[in-house]
């Protein structure tokens, strides 16, 4: 299993892409039907919000974690 640490760098990580990656989507989809285009704007901004739900329970899950936890962190 994965460290605190390690789950909320990964969803950050996830979020940052996301966000990037945003005018890219539009680019993607322009070919498509506006109803299309909506679909996959609508399923990129859940996905988005589910992320950050995780990472805000990851949040609050890591502050009940003990802070002297020897557990090497992952590097980027």
């Amino acid at each position: 299993m994965l460290s605190i640490h390690t789950r909320i760098d990964r969803t950050q990580r996830l979020i940052r892409m996301m966000e990037q990656d945003a005018p890219l989507l539009a680019m993607r989809v322009a070919g498509l039907s506006p109803e299309r285009q909506k679909l996959a704007q609508d399923y990129a901004d859940r996905l988005k919000a589910r992320a950050r739900a995780e990472l805000e329970k990851l949040i609050q899950e890591e502050s009940l974690w003990d802070h002297n936890d020897p557990t090497p962190q992952a590097a980027d």
